[in-house]
């Protein structure tokens, strides 16, 4: 098992994390799974703008 730390949270985001934390989760559970959805936003908004800002050119012109 890895090293556990411990972190200081203000009571509101206590509270916010209990909201949207599942059944059984742990707080290192739920922050994993909210870096990954975080992470893949991040993935999806960097897609969007590459689409939007870059020009592309048909593989049947190259």
């Amino acid at each position: 098992m890895s090293e556990m730390t411990t972190i200081q949270l203000q009571k509101n985001t206590r509270e916010a994390l209990k909201g949207i934390g599942r059944k059984g989760e742990s707080y290192d559970m739920l922050i994993q799974r909210l870096i990954e959805t975080a992470q893949k936003s991040m993935f999806f908004a960097e897609i969007d703008r590459i689409l939007d800002t870059e020009e592309f050119v048909p593989l049947d012109e190259i």
